[in-house]
């Protein structure tokens, strides 16, 4: 390894003076500022939030091609990764309790209705999906992605570098699919994220579960190209084993939101 060639005396990498973390903080700052003026239809600050977005990503591009580059140098020795796991696994913990604060407002309004909406969940006037047509589509398409990228991921450990570029193209696949069924659910909905207290719930739970799909596809992405590089090894791949993580954590939550806010949550209305 290149990082042990270079005469390394310990097993902890000692990063170098980075600027991403000041630029991603500035970019950041100006999203915000942008999203409050642009909310409030403050003339011209969607330009500042598309600004802030943009840093973001160049920032987010240019922080993990750095990281990259570490862990083809070497420099991702075993005590590294157990850092990266940890930090894998702190990370998917707060994004659970993320999920937690909308399954806590869907049920707060679900088993207690208020007077507001008649006292009934769902609220009357409200044409609920039909969770047997796309929902269920869904679901199978995301329980396939979870054998498909375990598939690619076993692949890889057993040196089968054609079963890992095959088990991810397929799950990057099936990712595109499941957000373009949820774009076309959406677009046929019967009711609104201003339809109170039922749109809100339901397109901010479903909506933020969706947009976790989206990063999951690009990260999973990101991997197939490094895996044509051949950065992954059957000892050296935490890259591919952190998407499969989130991967994973994104299916368990939709059986939730299927189960849940599909299924039981439809009431009589559902179809």
């Amino acid at each position: 390894m290149v990082a042990q060639e270079q005469g390394m005396k310990h097993q902890y990498h000692l990063v170098e003076p980075s600027p991403w973390p000041l630029v991603g903080s500035l970019s950041v700052l100006v999203l915000a500022v942008g999203a409050v003026g642009w909310m409030h239809d403050w003339a011209n600050f969607q330009y500042v939030f598309f600004a802030g977005l943009a840093g973001l990503l160049f920032t987010m591009y240019r922080w993990w091609t750095d990281v990259v580059h570490e862990a083809r140098a070497g420099f991702h020795t075993p005590v590294v990764e157990i850092g990266l796991r940890y930090g894998m696994i702190l990370f998917i913990a707060s994004e659970v309790m993320f999920f937690v604060s909308w399954f806590w407002a869907y049920f707060n309004a679900a088993l207690f209705p208020p007077e507001s909406i008649g006292g009934v969940w769902p609220p009357e006037g409200i044409r609920t999906f039909d969770p047997w047509h796309v929902p269920f589509i869904n679901t199978l398409i995301l329980l396939l992605s979870g054998t498909t990228v375990t598939w690619a991921h076993h692949s890889l450990l057993e040196g089968n570098r054609r079963g890992l570029i095959q088990g991810l193209w397929l799950t990057v696949l099936l990712g595109m699919s499941f957000t373009g069924l949820q774009a076309y659910e959406y677009a046929h909905a019967a009711f609104g994220l201003t339809s109170g207290i039922y749109g809100s719930t339901f397109f901010l739970a479903t909506g933020f579960h969706g947009f976790h799909v989206i990063i999951g596809t690009i990260f999973l992405a990101v991997c197939l190209i490094r895996a044509y590089k051949g950065d992954f090894t059957p000892e050296h791949h935490f890259g591919l084993e952190a998407a499969a993580w989130y991967w994973h954590f994104v299916d368990v939550v939709w059986l939730f939101l299927f189960s849940c806010i599909y299924v039981w949550g439809a009431g009589p209305a559902a179809g």
